[in-house]
């Protein structure tokens, strides 16, 4: 179908004024639904595995937005990084989050579509309760409302409204013993994972 990758724009374009924020989940894949999704959205939340592999999958993902934006939509932009299935005090995750930090704090100042982005203060933990809960068909606050899941996403949407939002810098992350070089590219784009889920919203 011609226009195939903005037919969500258009018909989300209808209902505009009904709503203050809209979020689209999207399938890790870039078909054209994602396609379609970073068409219509302003802002793109990324949900990222703290493994080395996650970090290339990112890196293509942040390629595709690129693009998306040059040649669809030039509203779009990269708001940030949430870290997910997330072990925190082990050694792995802290070398990719202060290299994803390091990162994305070079990007100031550039024309980058991750020029802005932020590693969100909020990780959601690794925890067996969030898989329990799609089995059931139920939100983890129907399903486990004190699990450190339910916990985690809850302090995740406070502080993606503003009412606890923390800047994140690279201040807070602990050097790692040995630091992994980022490779080589004509525009500077993070070493990468499996392909991460990006969530676009629209405000």
């Amino acid at each position: 179908m011609t226009g195939r990758e903005v037919i969500l724009r258009e018909a989300l374009a209808a209902v505009e004024g009904e709503y203050d924020i809209m979020l689209v989940d999207c399938p890790p894949s870039l078909g054209v639904l994602t396609i379609n999704a970073l068409s219509a959205c302003d802002e793109v939340l990324i949900p990222l595995q703290p493994h080395f592999l996650a970090l290339q999958g990112l890196g293509k993902l942040l390629e595709t937005i690129t693009l998306v934006r040059q040649r669809i939509n030039s509203k779009l932009r990269v708001e940030g990084v949430v870290i997910c299935m997330n072990e925190a005090g082990t050694k792995l995750a802290t070398e990719v989050t202060d290299d994803l930090a390091k990162f994305l704090v070079s990007a100031r100042g550039t024309d980058t579509v991750w020029a802005d982005a932020k590693i969100h203060r909020t990780a959601i933990r690794r925890n067996i309760k969030l898989a329990e809960a799609c089995s059931f068909g139920q939100t983890i606050f129907e399903y486990a409302p004190k699990s450190n899941g339910a916990l985690d996403y809850s302090s995740l949407a406070q502080e993606l409204l503003g009412i606890a939002a923390i800047p994140f810098t690279t201040e807070q992350v602990a050097a790692p013993a040995t630091p992994t070089p980022m490779p080589a590219a004509a525009t500077p784009v993070p070493p990468a994972v499996l392909a991460p889920v990006p969530l676009a919203a629209s405000a």
